[in-house]
């Protein structure tokens, strides 16, 4: 039986995006098999430092990525590229979460396992709709923002946990909506269809984040909402933009108290 930890790293390390869907789906339904040991007393995770990539999409500076409008074949092609990409990164963030994170409930390996399986779904998802378009993975330029907060909380599960999923993923569920309105506006009802089920599933992987937040600070006698205002100071507070999906948000385990931290700081 191979270890948990092990397949988390062979997911990470897999530079093609199909090869990475493909080992995300095997080890995910292994995993749920009881395939996967999660051995006690596992060594520390060696350094990842950049998953595994393909030699395209060239990574630039968000400020580098041009503005395109959804009134084109190709604008639609760009943005949907885009939200591919953070799929592709969020597969890389769940199994990061698996790897990296030793001792925890089982329960922690089932969710972040869950959620790279899922990522890997709206992935496949978005890459086939591009081909659709005439595109494919690659043809557009990208940023490394999700990876790079990856790094910065890479020696802090609390941190992890408030930032990646709570913030960052997060941010999803305030602009999916009014993206899926513009699309089928234009009469794009295949790319909004995908838009849906990805906004249904991100608002369970949020919510993951509040839980496993919750369960740290519980662990370590934190108070929860101080906290997460000041990790939002400390790492997080160029990445706040209103408004809020306030409605997604309670769904996916934020708190009265945390919403209005949140507006108030964005």
């Amino acid at each position: 039986m191979i270890s948990l930890f092990d397949a988390a790293r062979a997911c990470l390390d897999a530079a093609d995006p199909v090869e990475k869907v493909a080992l995300t789906q095997h080890h995910a339904a292994a995993f749920a098999r009881g395939e996967l040991a999660v051995p006690d007393g596992a060594p520390s995770p060696e350094p990842i430092r950049m998953p595994g990539r393909p030699p395209l999409p060239g990574l630039v500076h968000p400020r580098e990525l041009p503005r395109r409008g959804f009134g084109t074949q190709e604008g639609r092609a760009a943005f949907i590229h885009a939200v591919a990409h953070i799929e592709l990164n969020a597969i890389d963030l769940g199994w990061d979460a698996v790897y990296r994170f030793r001792g925890l409930p089982h329960a922690f390996y089932a969710d972040w396992v869950s959620v790279a399986n899922d990522e890997s779904r709206h992935f496949a998802l978005l890459r086939e709709r591009l081909r659709e378009l005439g595109h494919d993975y690659g043809d557009f330029d990208a940023h490394n923002g999700l990876w790079e907060m990856c790094e910065k909380t890479a020696h802090d599960g609390l941190a992890r946990m408030a930032l990646v999923p709570r913030v960052l993923e997060a941010r999803g569920l305030d602009v999916t909506p009014g993206m899926i309105v513009k699309l089928r506006s234009l009469g794009d009802d295949a790319t909004a269809d995908i838009l849906e089920i990805i906004l249904r599933e991100e608002v369970s992987h949020v919510a993951a984040g509040s839980r496993w937040y919750r369960w740290y600070c519980e662990q370590q006698d934190v108070e929860p909402r101080s906290r997460f205002r000041e990790l939002l100071r400390e790492y997080a507070g160029g990445y706040l933009h209103g408004p809020f999906n306030l409605e997604a948000r309670l769904q996916a385990g934020f708190d009265e108290d945390e919403l209005a931290a949140l507006e108030a700081g964005a």
